[in-house]
């Protein structure tokens, strides 16, 4: 299933709320992007931003079961999200 930009962004957003909120993961997130606390909101409706915070919970498979369980979404859909997303088309290495 393709996504739409739109739909692809309120999944990212959700799983930006789901990181803001999650005390252990923050601070490893805010690291590896260079992102601060106050770029959260500030890049919120960035797509590039969005697309990053998707990469990021793709890192870890535990990461994406904990979020899509708690936002009642199939564990599938964080990939697609991601595509639909500036920077997430597959490369191609031929």
């Amino acid at each position: 299933m393709g996504f739409t930009q739109e739909t692809a962004e309120v999944i990212a957003l959700k799983a930006l709320a789901w990181l803001a909120g999650n005390d252990d993961l923050l601070p490893a997130f805010l690291g590896s992007t260079g992102a601060s606390e106050g770029d959260l909101k500030a890049r919120a409706a960035d797509p590039v931003f969005l697309g990053a915070v998707l990469d990021f919970l793709m890192m870890d498979d535990a990461w994406v079961v904990s979020f899509c369980d708690a936002n009642a979404l199939p564990y599938d859909q964080i990939m697609p999200a991601r595509a639909a997303l500036p920077g997430g088309q597959e490369v191609s290495w031929t």
